[in-house]
């Protein structure tokens, strides 16, 4: 009687004979594309700016505190460098006049050009 050969402990793959290609992996997603409920269905649209505004900007503030009891103040600043200030009743009225009569004399709002050909 032959003795049987011991199995061995670990199968080994066998070794390829020649060059093969390598096993292709899966598609991931794009770069950008939406996971979850968006590969559903769920569209997603492009709405207009909710912020879109008509070509008007704040040029000049004037800030007025009046609390009850106390005394006013206020500020009168502008983009043109005029920045003034007043404290008192009588001289917060006459800023509020002054910041008012500002809007026709400021060199910002008025078109230079305009008045060069004149």
């Amino acid at each position: 009687m032959s003795t049987l050969p011991c199995p061995p402990l670990k199968s080994l793959p066998a070794t390829p004979s020649g060059p093969r290609a390598a096993a292709q992996a899966a598609p991931g997603p794009a770069a950008g594309e939406p996971t979850g409920a968006a590969r559903k269905g769920v569209r997603s649209a492009l709405r207009p700016d909710p912020h879109q505004t008509d070509g008007r900007y704040p040029i000049a503030w004037l800030c007025i505190c009046a609390p009850r009891g106390a005394v006013p103040t206020a500020t009168s600043k502008c983009q043109c460098g005029r920045d003034r200030s007043a404290v008192g009743h009588t001289k917060v009225l006459a800023l509020i006049d002054d910041h008012t009569a500002h809007r026709d004399a400021c060199p910002i709002r008025t078109n230079q050009e305009g008045r060069q050909a004149a």
